[in-house]
């Protein structure tokens, strides 16, 4: 065993020998080499049989188009004209969403109304861009100006974010049973707004929750009636945990009390809660 291990000793320190010369050059060179052909199998296939036969076939077009003096010929007059029919097609697409953002703006802008903006108006513009792109040679920029004689600006230049909030209601209100998403998160949609506005919204939000989910942070009782199931956010008194509850039809109606008149004992405010659930179809 000695004489073994003796033995496997002497090989290993003669392996390690002839590492020493070469070593870090050819350790260079193959991880180089290694990260060429992950980099061609990224571009060009799965493996490198794939990328072998992409090379392959590649030569063999080139050949044709070296071999063909006629090609080149061919290709420039065909990309003058996909270029002419790829101009008549954007312009159209251009006209139609032309048409489109006015019908969206005018039906947005109804909506506004009826969300405790009734001066505002959004505008969708569709401007010819300068180049192409895989969409069209379009670019779309929707404003919006919040009341009458006000100049129009960039959306997310020009609105507050209870403004957002609505507009993006608007939007998803009318395009709801056209392009849905799951789900919508909407946080203080209803900031500045009371009474008679805030049922309006509330009746909006549930509208879109017919065709999506829709979750809505708000401090407004005449918002939360409309809701399918009333979450209840608390906090302990250092504000260190917080606890949610999901509450049953007379708890709703308690805490819409406490909402409506800030404690939870009024009669007189459980029954405007008890009026405000069944107007939002909750009782």
């Amino acid at each position: 065993m000695l004489i073994l291990s003796t033995d496997i000793s002497s090989d290993l320190a003669s392996y390690t020998a002839s590492l020493d010369g070469e070593s870090p050059e050819r350790l260079a060179h193959v991880q180089n080499r290694l990260a060429q052909l992950k980099n061609l199998t990224r571009k060009y296939g799965a493996d490198i049989t794939e990328v072998l036969d992409w090379a392959q076939a590649s030569r063999a077009r080139l050949n044709t188009l070296i071999d063909d003096p006629t090609r080149q010929e061919n290709l420039e007059a065909e990309l003058v004209t996909l270029r002419q029919k790829l101009g008549e097609q954007s312009q159209t697409l251009l006209e139609a969403r032309r048409g489109a953002a006015r019908t969206l703006a005018e039906a947005v802008s109804e909506e506004l109304t009826a969300l405790a903006m009734p001066n505002a108006s959004l505008i969708v513009e569709v401007s010819e861009a300068e180049k192409f792109s895989p969409y069209g040679k379009d670019t779309v920029t929707f404003m919006l100006a919040p009341h009458k004689n006000a100049a129009p600006r960039p959306l997310g230049k020009g609105a507050s974010g209870g403004e957002l909030s609505r507009v993006m209601l608007a939007l998803e209100v009318v395009l709801a049973e056209v392009d849905p998403v799951p789900t919508f998160i909407f946080d203080e949609v209803d900031s500045g707004v009371g009474g008679k506005a805030a049922i309006e919204i509330g009746r909006r939000l549930a509208m879109l929750a017919q065709h999506v989910q829709v979750l809505v942070v708000t401090h407004l009782p005449q918002v939360a009636a409309f809701a399918d199931q009333h979450i209840l956010v608390l906090k302990n008194d250092d504000a260190s945990l917080s606890k949610v509850q999901v509450l049953t039809d007379e708890q709703r109606v308690v805490e819409l009390a406490r909402m409506l008149a800030g404690h939870d004992q009024s009669e007189a405010a459980q029954e405007h809660a008890r009026e405000l659930l069944h107007a939002g179809g909750q009782l």
